[in-house]
């Protein structure tokens, strides 16, 4: 069965172009190395809360965007397999600048439920 693992982060709005580069550099290394499926999304309804909400969870500030995405693997054997490899692939070694604080991304791995 497939398996998702989403992300959450701030983005610095006027690095909008810089992200999306990087999110369609990235979203290639994770095909390669065995994800069916990435998809990027920026933030365009994503209020505040009172007591936890997207922006709170990443600490998103007045100049930031929240995004959200995930990666489609195969299943569970094959994101364990592929994952370390595509983080140690050189096109990720190669980049000088990320455009976003990843000490303030949070992911986490989920086993589809339901898909309609």
């Amino acid at each position: 069965m497939a398996y998702i693992m989403s992300y959450v982060a701030a983005v610095p709005t006027d690095k909008k172009d810089a992200y999306s580069k990087h999110a369609a550099l990235a979203a290639q290394i994770f095909k390669d190395h065995g994800a069916t499926r990435v998809v990027e999304c920026w933030g365009d309804e994503v209020p505040p809360g009172e007591v936890t909400s997207f922006p709170r969870a990443v600490q998103a500030r007045d100049d930031e965007t929240v995004v959200m995405g995930w990666q489609e693997w195969p299943d569970k054997a094959t994101h364990d397999a592929g994952m370390p490899q595509a983080m140690q692939d050189s096109r990720f070694q190669s980049v000088r600048e990320v455009p976003f604080d990843g000490k303030r991304l949070i992911f986490a791995g989920f086993q589809k439920l339901l898909d309609i």
